[in-house]
């Protein structure tokens, strides 16, 4: 399971497959180690919401999830020593690069106290890596490797279908910013989002 971790994140569709871990692997032979993995401190898990909407806890699938290693250090050694040499002299993530710093993120937001849920529509290209909240609002967080689009962050805010959501947060490598109901932040302040959204 350990060892299956990096090369899945490095895929499109992160999901964690259990088929990938073994042939013939099913979820219910595996959770234990799942659980041993979380307990032992050395994975994040990251639930699937069936609706992006509140309350987030009951409204995810348990069986759906990503897994994030709980030190973003462990992602790097899991690589080979030619793609550890490359990044650190180059600064080339290759296929890494947005697994890189979603693990990131992703750890910065557990270590502040946030669980970890994400969204993807089965039926289209809608998926959005992270959802924090407020009192009353849901807030989808958007990690960026490149300065692109964010265009699920963009069709969450704007669409009528999710009423929890008023605003985004985008981290990526740029400066702090608020545009569109979008507030920008490099990715080193993803410690600070939790303590931004209570004054929100």
């Amino acid at each position: 399971m350990f060892n299956r971790i990096a090369p899945q994140l490095a895929k499109e569709n992160k999901k964690f497959q259990i088929s990938k871990v073994a042939s013939g692997a099913r979820f219910r032979d595996y959770r234990g180690c799942v659980e041993w993995l979380v307990d032992a401190g050395m994975v994040n898990t990251c639930y699937c919401l069936n609706f992006p909407e509140l309350p987030l806890k009951g409204n995810y699938d348990e069986d759906k999830f990503k897994l994030y290693f709980a030190d973003s250090g462990l992602l790097v050694a899991m690589l080979d020593d030619e793609a550890q040499d490359d990044l650190r002299a180059n600064k080339n993530l290759g296929v890494y690069k947005g697994a890189l710093y979603e693990n990131i993120v992703g750890e910065a937001l557990v270590k502040s106290g946030c669980d970890l849920y994400y969204y993807r529509r089965e039926d289209s290209t809608l998926e959005q890596d992270f959802f924090m909240r407020t009192t009353d609002c849901l807030v989808p967080v958007e990690v960026k490797a490149e300065n692109g689009k964010a265009k699920s962050l963009k069709t969450l805010i704007n669409s009528d279908k999710y009423a929890d959501i008023q605003f985004g947060v985008k981290l990526f490598n740029g400066n702090i910013g608020y545009s569109d109901n979008v507030y920008s932040f490099p990715y080193f302040c993803a410690f600070l989002l939790k303590e931004f959204l209570r004054t929100k």
